[in-house]
């Protein structure tokens, strides 16, 4: 990762997952606006389900969607975090060269709805090492993308995009 890479300038690395090589596309887009790194989307544009295509080299490898399997690593506020990071959405065995639909969605989509500041918003790729059972976590707030990859010896992720968000009114920056 380069200083001036976005993953690295939004502190997605760092704050949400370690430094790694992307090996893999990932494409995330609601509706006709496709995900880019820093892109700005407002709560009513994000209110259903992403289309998720996955890259790969065949059908045979799998991959788990860490939407930080998708997290948001500001909740409740950038300002304290103390929820941080909070799980909006978890499919597994997701093969590759396909989306999420053909996955198993282990924590249904829930939609970011900030409330206060900015709220980074990332979707992480890992790659599994064959099918395995993945567990629903027994709550979505201060989940660890870290921990969990740890769990399930997922290394680290293969991809990853991420987006702002803030409420429908918001104004102001980035607390810093």
């Amino acid at each position: 990762m380069r200083r001036g890479d976005p993953l690295v300038v939004g502190r997605v690395i760092g704050d949400v997952v370690d430094p790694f090589v992307r090996r893999v596309p990932l494409r995330v887009a609601y509706a006709a606006r496709e995900v880019s790194n820093g892109c700005e989307l407002r709560p009513s544009a994000i209110a259903g389900q992403p289309r998720v295509e996955v890259g790969g080299p065949d059908m045979r490898t799998f991959y788990t969607l860490n939407l930080q399997v998708m997290v948001d690593p500001d909740a409740p506020s950038p300002s304290d975090p103390n929820l941080r990071e909070y799980l909006h959405w978890l499919v597994t065995d997701i093969p590759a060269t396909t989306g999420v639909f053909f996955g198993t969605e282990v924590v249904c989509y829930e939609s970011p709805r900030p409330v206060l500041g900015i709220h980074r918003v990332v979707f992480l790729l890992f790659q599994q090492f064959g099918r395995q059972t993945v567990y629903t976590p027994g709550w979505r707030q201060n989940f660890s993308t870290r921990d969990f990859a740890e769990l399930y010896n997922l290394g680290l992720p293969v991809a990853a995009v991420y987006f702002n968000c803030q409420r429908e009114s918001g104004t102001g920056g980035r607390r810093m």
